[in-house]
């Protein structure tokens, strides 16, 4: 069986990549079209390093969790950091519109171990099946 091919609201990645900036953010979901219309100038550079970097397939890293994830970003792999250290984003086609910061999570897993010491005399007995 032939397998699916993923659209963007009805458009594929090469007819998104033809789209002016204009025209792509009335494709995007409200809340990413105003953060691209108000883009400012640590986003733009960032953007611009994109650009600069596609080409050559260096790694880039950012801080910038609330960038916009854009069609020229697919493919790349962006290393977005997430307050202790940066996490790799590979980033696919059903990301675009999303934010950079929901695919790098921030808050670790945690694993509770048996009482410690200050425990009460009735937690010090539980048994763990």
């Amino acid at each position: 069986m032939a397998r699916k091919e993923f659209k963007y609201r009805g458009m594929n990645l090469d007819d998104l990549l033809g789209l002016t900036s204009e025209e792509l953010a009335n494709v995007l979901p409200s809340r990413a079209r105003r953060s691209m219309i108000r883009m400012d100038e640590s986003h733009k550079k960032l953007l611009s390093k994109i650009r600069e970097n596609k080409k050559s397939g260096k790694k880039i890293r950012t801080h910038l969790r609330d960038t916009v994830i854009l069609p020229e970003m697919v493919g790349l792999t962006i290393s977005v950091y997430n307050g202790k250290e940066y996490t790799d984003v590979p980033v696919t086609l059903p990301m675009v519109g999303h934010f950079l910061g929901e695919f790098s999570i921030t808050r670790g897993r945690v694993s509770h171990s048996g009482p410690g010491i200050g425990a009460t005399r009735s937690t010090k007995h539980v048994s763990v099946r």
